[in-house]
């Protein structure tokens, strides 16, 4: 019979895919492994979306902007119009190819620009024409330069196969950058917060797991008994843990029970865990009422309607201007440029506030600066024309007894 090999432990075999076998970019026990925060938390992207405060902010995020309508304008001597035939048109505002919609690909680029350093994307052409963008995942993507210096995007599919994907053919919105170019990464900034966090809830569970009670131990006047010790433990576990809140051990023989351990109150658990909330939410620039904590008042504004224009001045304007610029610079070539321009309509947050939206569009028609059937269009109704295409403008205050009065009229001496 043959001896089987032994298999090396976790660390040792960690060092020897390191010396010389190829790790994969999502093994992520791996690259997890020499992770840890001062507070004894490995960090990635899957553990750090497991705190109800980044999954908040970040859904919050990436889908109040992947929902928001983009659109392709050209520029015309009267304004502009919407440019529905540039191929360009369908990729960001519909379709940016055929297994996805343009919010569920947004909303792809704009979490990995919220947790890594930048969304990318592949370029797909027939010929010369456009026809898809495909998010990467920037997990399976590895970026170096060749002999020539020239950049080089090798990613990985999910089968494990590689491939070299040209620089002409990525699409990349970097995010917060320090250098200029690249973006750098929330996770790695932000280790020593989320660590704390995922330690409090750790914690947290822990002491709900023992039915809220903190660490007890027991002493006898005498020495027991192997047998004796295992009885005492089994008789211990069947009373222990939140479902058996309640139930008390019998000590005999003498047996005294004494606290070692920190009750919540004292360990200011519940005081940890609101601070992580308000930390966490600095990090991604979002009020800490919009993710569910009201414990403290917003310096936004008292009413909802400028709580959502400090949102969107703070927190989403700059990443609105950032994906419209990169999508002008780099989807756009540069004699388009001079006539093409994408842009979100941030109208859409004005949705849900039907007073706001009826202020807004009334004020719109009445001062000529919008006809009566672009404010229709605007609520996806039909046009129609005649009058109700043409800038209207109040007229100026009249006495009452020249209302109703054809212009002109004078029923005076």
């Amino acid at each position: 019979m043959k001896n089987q090999q032994k298999k090396p432990g976790r660390i040792k075999a960690a060092f020897q895919s390191w010396l010389g076998v190829p790790v994969g970019l999502t093994e992520e026990a791996f690259w997890t492994y020499f992770g840890k925060t001062e507070a004894g938390q490995q960090i990635n992207e899957r553990t750090v979306m497991q705190l109800s405060t980044v999954w908040a902010c970040v859904r919050l995020i990436a889908e109040t902007i992947s929902t928001l309508p983009l659109g392709l304008y050209e520029r015309t001597g009267a304004g502009r119009v919407e440019a529905r035939n540039h191929p360009l048109y369908s990729l960001i505002h519909s379709y940016p190819n055929a297994e996805s919609t343009a919010s569920v690909f947004w909303e792809s680029m704009i979490v990995s620009m919220l947790l890594r350093d930048g969304g990318f994307a592949e370029r797909k052409f027939i010929g010369n024409r456009e026809v898809a963008l495909v998010f990467l995942d920037r997990r399976r993507l590895s970026i170096s330069r060749d002999s020539r210096g020239n950049r080089e995007f090798r990613y990985t599919e999910r089968n494990g196969t590689q491939r070299i994907i040209p620089e002409s053919r990525i699409f990349r919105i970097p995010g917060f950058t320090l250098d200029g170019c690249w973006g750098v990464s929330a996770i790695e900034y932000g280790a020593t917060v989320f660590g704390s966090a995922l330690a409090a809830s750790t914690a947290a569970n822990g002491t709900f797991e023992r039915g809220l009670s903190p660490t007890v131990a027991f002493s006898m006047q005498q020495v027991l008994k192997p047998d004796q010790r295992k009885e005492f433990r089994e008789n211990l576990k069947e009373i222990s843990g939140a479902i058996n809140a309640g139930k008390s051990p019998l000590l005999e023989g003498g047996m005294d029970a004494k606290v070692i351990g920190i009750n919540p109150k004292d360990a200011q658990l519940l005081e940890s865990r609101a601070f992580s909330v308000e930390e966490i939410c600095r990090w991604f620039r979002v009020p800490p009422f919009m993710v569910g904590h009201s414990e403290k008042s917003t310096s936004w504004g008292t009413g909802i309607e400028q709580q959502m224009i400090g949102f969107l001045t703070f927190t989403l304007r700059p990443w609105l201007t950032r994906i419209e610029q990169h999508i002008n610079k780099d989807l756009l070539s540069p004699v388009d440029r001079q006539r093409y321009y994408a842009e979100f309509s941030i109208e859409g947050l004005l949705r849900a506030d039907s007073a706001g939206r009826a202020e807004f569009l009334s004020k719109m028609v009445d001062h000529g600066l919008m006809t009566r059937d672009e404010g229709r269009q605007k609520e996806n109704l039909p046009p129609k024309g005649g009058n109700a295409d043409k800038l209207t403008v109040q007229t100026a205050m009249t006495t009452i007894d020249q209302l109703g009065q054809p212009q002109g009229t004078n029923n005076g001496p």
